[in-house]
């Protein structure tokens, strides 16, 4: 009798290409999981900017113009190439410095007049990113300013107020600033309120840095901010306002559209500016996953995290966001004041698509004022007169 082999049990071919099929599936699944949690989480998670600008050198005494310190050298990138007078925040935002226009451009190297250094050591530093946030403070416009605090349900919040020249005025407007930036960014529309009589109040709201962080210290794209904003609106009624305009920059775009829905004192908002808004934050969310060349469905997989309760344990959320509310192309029709909306086509960081639809969804209150060269929040910075002539003709128009 012949006796059996005990050698090694041969496995089939088909259980081999089975089990690495499953292993290949596995390993796909858990890398979506992990793509679709940290694209959750940066949707909700307060960040600064990135320094996306290397800084080449910096000489004092160069000439670059009148009134200037010296010249930088910047690499060159879509902002650091752009017209008009910018803000350098160098050094992961320990240092900034005020750049005036372009002196040339060649071999990838931009050189810019140096026109004041605030704090910081241009010398030594290597990486920064141009900023349309000019101004640190209101008091360098030579305007009163008062610091004040505006209680909001996470706290007291501080804010500016800037009164107008005219101290019987009863028209206020409410600065609302943008995603990952502070009220500074708002000081450049105090002289264009000033000249029409406006008191003018620039906030900050949880999770900014500036005011108190919320429970869950999250982002929710306007869907809780709008809370602050309803405060200072209280804030502002409560000293006289009878009249209040609301100006939105980004993210502070969504919020002030959330608030003439929503606040107690809606009913005193009168209009809206926005610079650059957040309109529709899955069209923004899309974008981003583009440029980022992030599948589609991860994409989808990320808005699905963040707006349900089960998201809770991956992005940190205290409640899920409603991103159809924070829809006003979808909800145009409950646009109730007139709305100026000020945006540029390369905006590079929030897409002009949902200003442009909400404008033609809404002709009768929505006017639409292009900017073609001015990237994300730096139409001012870009080309300040046609900026300050555009709103204070719509202010106009408005009667205000």
């Amino acid at each position: 009798m012949r006796s059996e082999n005990t050698g090694p049990a041969r496995v089939p071919v088909w259980s081999i290409v089975a089990m690495a099929a499953g292993t290949a599936a596995a390993l796909v699944a858990a890398a979506g999981a992990v793509a679709t949690a940290r694209m959750s989480r940066a949707i909700v998670t307060p960040s600064l900017p990135v320094d996306d600008v290397r800084i080449l050198r910096y000489r004092e005494g160069d000439d670059g113009g009148a009134g200037s310190l010296g010249v930088v050298e910047l690499s060159v990138n879509a902002d650091s190439i752009l017209p008009g007078r910018y803000s350098l925040r160098f050094s992961s935002d320990t240092g900034h410095a005020r750049l005036g226009e372009v002196l040339s451009v060649s071999d990838g190297v931009v050189r810019r007049a140096v026109l004041a250094i605030d704090y910081g050591d241009l010398t030594a530093a290597r990486r920064g990113r141009i900023s349309g946030w000019y101004f640190i403070h209101p008091r360098e416009l030579g305007v009163p300013v008062e610091e004040v605090e505006v209680f909001t349900s996470v706290g007291p919040a501080p804010a500016w107020y800037v009164p107008s020249d005219d101290a019987g005025s009863t028209r206020w407007v409410i600065q609302v600033h943008g995603r990952g930036v502070r009220r500074g960014e708002t000081i450049r529309a105090v002289p264009v309120f000033r000249e029409h009589g406006f008191h003018s109040l620039h906030i900050s709201y949880r999770n900014d840095g500036d005011a108190p962080r919320s429970a869950d210290g999250r982002y929710a794209l306007g869907d809780t901010e709008w809370e602050d904003l309803d405060a200072a609106l209280t804030y502002a009624v409560d000293h006289g306002a009878t009249e209040v305009v609301l100006m939105g920059w980004s993210m502070g775009g969504a919020i002030a559209l959330q608030a003439m829905g929503r606040a107690v004192h809606r009913d005193r908002v009168r209009a809206i500016v926005l610079d650059s808004p957040a309109v529709d934050w899955l069209d923004i969310l899309r974008y981003h996953g583009r440029a980022r060349h992030v599948p589609e469905l991860i994409g989808d997989a990320a808005f699905a995290t963040i707006s349900h309760s089960w998201g809770k344990a991956v992005t940190g959320q205290e409640k899920p966001l409603d991103l159809q509310r924070l829809d006003f192309v979808e909800r145009a029709d409950e646009v109730t004041v007139p709305v100026l909306i000020l945006h540029s086509d390369d905006d590079g960081y929030v897409p002009s698509t949902g200003s442009r639809e909400l404008a033609e969804a809404r002709p009768d209150l929505v006017t639409f004022v292009q900017f073609s060269i001015a990237r994300h929040t730096k139409l001012w910075n870009y080309d300040r007169a046609r900026w300050n002539t555009a709103i204070s003709d719509w202010l106009t128009l408005q009667g205000l």
